[in-house]
């Protein structure tokens, strides 16, 4: 029904939110013991953490950075190998 400046109401009482769980599709891979933290590029870490892209460690190990080690944290054999390489 139309007022009298033409102007009509319009009907916003249909609308309705519906939440839909979505079920975790990662499979639990077997337990391989401590998790090893790698040795990445510093400014590729953060944009890891932020925007999720993927990272490739000194090991050649490929992943999206979703940890900060805490120290003592078990790292890498291999990153740390050739990490001690490395020229100061």
């Amino acid at each position: 029904m139309a007022g009298p400046d033409g102007l009509r109401l319009a009907d916003w009482s249909v609308m309705s939110t519906q939440m839909v769980e979505s079920p975790d599709v990662r499979e639990k891979e077997a337990d391989t013991g401590p998790e090893l933290f790698h040795y990445v590029d510093k400014d590729k870490m953060v944009e890891s953490a932020v925007f999720g892209t993927f990272v490739e460690a000194l090991c050649g190990e490929k992943f999206p950075v979703t940890k900060v080690p805490k120290p003592g944290s078990p790292v890498c054999p291999a990153c740390k190998e050739i990490y001690d390489a490395m020229e100061p």
